[in-house]
């Protein structure tokens, strides 16, 4: 086998929404797409029941109550049960004297009360505050101005609220997930709120694009692009939606991650003959090779703490993941059981690993502690590829195919919790990749 086609192989193993297409890229205005279906396909034993009442006064900000997006949050992070509550009259409010045993009769371990009023200026006031009931206590709670097509926003902050103040972890509510759709030959890099709403094309192309990532401040994703009829390194700021060209080197581009400092981009390069690693500036800037081994060296990924590169090789003669220290040096080989280990995702607290293994010719995400090497296969499907960390740990996005059609996936990192994202209006999705914290 040559070197082209070894580096071809790995690739579509490495990365297999690699799709092929052909004509002319077209950038598309930010507008609203289909937004994607959230479906909840396991749940574990043991979830927090909170009852979540309407606000009092919610309905004058239209038909999609903060009450109820604040309870589907909720229910998503796999760690609450949202009971269903009769008719409250009078709706108690924040103010409200909080009667502890009626709710602990309802079978509630927290209570959430709040009330939304109008302003002069137009705007409108939400103020909300959580309760333990077992406890018999008040954690909390804040008042947000807010405007009307802030609804969902402030809904998912005052989801993130009550999900640390009940877990200890921060909430992802109000991240956003990037994602590549395909319909027909057409392309469509996607960016979504965390439950899929509000989706946007940041990207439209009738040649494939894959392989976003975001950049530490969340405010521009790298990614790869073939609208030049080979794999290009793009920066894409989602400001102002305009780009910049990180790698158009001869040969592949591809594979971009950020350094957690988002001063450096490593990349996979094939400008000196096989597929190496390389690191280089955002502006493309600075260009040098870490890797020189004669195997192929791809997917780099950043530790957290930025000590750390972990890639995909087949330099001991089957697809394994290796780490080396991101300024350069002796890899290490990281993974050990089964032939084919691909695509590392270290997990935001650097403890452990998440990566794509082939189980019994099944490919799914297996989960190793750096500690002691313990590994876990953490779902059930068949075809996974692209897992990506929610910013807390607490969950990891992936693409799958189901029924012959991709869609995505996420699963909690134990593996006890599991979901599907499908674009409503049909399509194949791919390519997901979580977004930060944004502060």
């Amino acid at each position: 086998m040559t070197r082209d086609n070894n580096t071809a192989g790995i690739h579509r193993l490495a990365s297999r929404s690699l799709w092929l297409c052909a004509l002319v890229l077209v950038l598309a205005a930010s507008g609203a797409r289909a937004q994607l279906q959230i479906e909840i396909t396991g749940a574990t034993e043991k979830r927090t029941p909170i009852a979540i009442a309407p606000l009092a006064g919610e309905a004058a900000l239209g038909p999609t109550a903060i009450s109820a997006i604040v309870r589907a949050d909720l229910e998503r992070s796999g760690l609450f049960r949202a009971l269903e509550l009769p008719p409250l009259n009078p709706t108690p409010t924040e103010a409200s004297t909080v009667n502890y045993s009626e709710w602990r009769a309802r079978l509630a371990d927290a209570l959430v009360v709040g009330s939304v009023s109008s302003r002069p200026d137009g705007r409108f006031e939400v103020r909300f505050r959580l309760h333990d009931t077992v406890k018999q206590a008040a954690l909390g709670g804040i008042a947000y101005t807010m405007t009307k097509d802030q609804v969902r926003a402030t809904a998912h902050r005052i989801a993130d609220f009550v999900y640390e103040k009940l877990t200890g972890d921060k909430g992802v509510f109000s991240t956003r997930i990037a994602y590549v759709v395909k319909r027909g030959n057409r392309y469509e890099l996607q960016i979504a709120d965390a439950d899929g709403e509000g989706a946007e094309t940041a990207l439209a192309s009738f040649e494939p694009i894959i392989s976003p990532a975001w950049s530490p401040d969340g405010r521009r994703v790298a990614y790869v692009s073939f609208e030049n009829k080979k794999p290009v390194v793009y920066v894409h700021s989602l400001l102002d939606g305009k780009r910049a060209v990180a790698a158009n080197f001869r040969g592949s581009n591809s594979a971009p991650a950020w350094a957690p400092d988002g001063k450096t981009l490593a990349v996979t390069l094939s400008r000196e003959g096989g597929s190496q690693i390389f690191l280089l500036n955002p502006d493309g800037s600075n260009v040098r090779r870490i890797t020189t081994s004669s195997a192929i060296d791809t997917e780099p990924r950043y530790s957290p703490d930025g000590k750390w590169i972990y890639f995909t090789s087949d330099r001991g003669g089957t697809p394994q993941i290796y780490r080396m220290p991101s300024t350069g040096g002796e890899p290490q080989r990281v993974t050990f059981e089964g032939g084919y280990n691909v695509s590392p995702r270290p997990s935001p607290d650097g403890k452990s690993l998440a990566y794509i293994t082939r189980n019994s010719g099944k490919f799914q995400v297996a989960l190793q502690d750096l500690a002691n090497r313990q590994v876990q296969i953490i779902t059930d499907s068949d075809r996974d590829e692209s897992p990506s960390y929610a910013p807390n740990g607490r969950m990891i996005l992936l693409a799958t195919v189901i029924g012959g059609r991709g869609l995505l996936s996420a699963v909690s990192a134990d593996g006890r919790f599991k979901q599907r994202l499908s674009a409503a209006a049909g399509g194949d999705v791919r390519e997901p990749a979580w977004g930060p914290f944004i502060e």
